[in-house]
């Protein structure tokens, strides 16, 4: 005969188990929604809506917009930074390569929080942090090509790799000139090696 104190660890891990995947669920939906509608336009009720539990389980564990919007983009962040760290250091295709198969996956994300940055406090700390982590990813993997260079030649390469990797350098070869996947990492890594050459 099982007695209740026996079912109750199951029970318990089940109810654990369960809050976990609406946790998740929901954290996927406003990823989602963050990345695809202005941060003005969703609201709780509407990630609970898309997400099939009710605005009361998002308040409870979230307890306001700000801190859904913080916890998606934490989500969305370390899965980022994975990616990112697998570029390989001094690899300059692989860098490249790296780098723009996160656009693909993420550009869009990206874009939708560069153009809300001005005006919504809460995205501008987000941007600015992920400006000061793409410097520092630029300085690690690049760092062989960085070496032996002074301050300020130092400080100008790592701008114009800055420039030449970031998300809205991507946008003009990719969506604005329509460019290829593949023609987008060639025309980067021509720019990139043409620099290495005239410095």
């Amino acid at each position: 005969m099982t007695t209740g104190a026996a079912r109750r660890p199951y029970r318990m891990g089940a109810r654990a188990e369960a809050a976990e995947w609406t946790l998740k669920r929901v954290l996927e939906v406003a990823v989602r929604l963050f990345t695809d509608n202005p941060y003005d336009d969703v609201s709780l009720e509407l990630v609970a809506t898309e997400a099939g539990v009710s605005k009361r389980t998002v308040l409870r564990r979230f307890g306001s917009k700000e801190t859904l919007f913080g916890e998606a983009m934490t989500m969305a962040r370390d899965e980022m930074i994975a990616h990112r760290q697998a570029a390989p250091v001094g690899d300059v295709p692989g860098a490249v390569a790296n780098v723009v198969g996160q656009y693909e996956r993420w550009g869009a994300n990206r874009l939708r929080l560069l153009e809300q940055e001005h005006r919504i406090p809460v995205i501008a700390e987000w941007v600015q942090g992920g400006r000061e982590w793409h410097w520092e990813w630029v300085e690690q993997i690049f760092a062989p090509q960085l070496k032996g260079l002074r301050r300020a030649e130092r400080r100008r390469r790592i701008a114009a790799l800055v420039v030449l990797t970031d998300v809205y350098t991507w946008r003009l070869l990719r969506l604005d000139l329509k460019l290829s996947r593949a023609d987008t990492e060639r025309t980067l890594l021509d720019l990139i090696n043409q620099m290495e050459r005239e410095a």
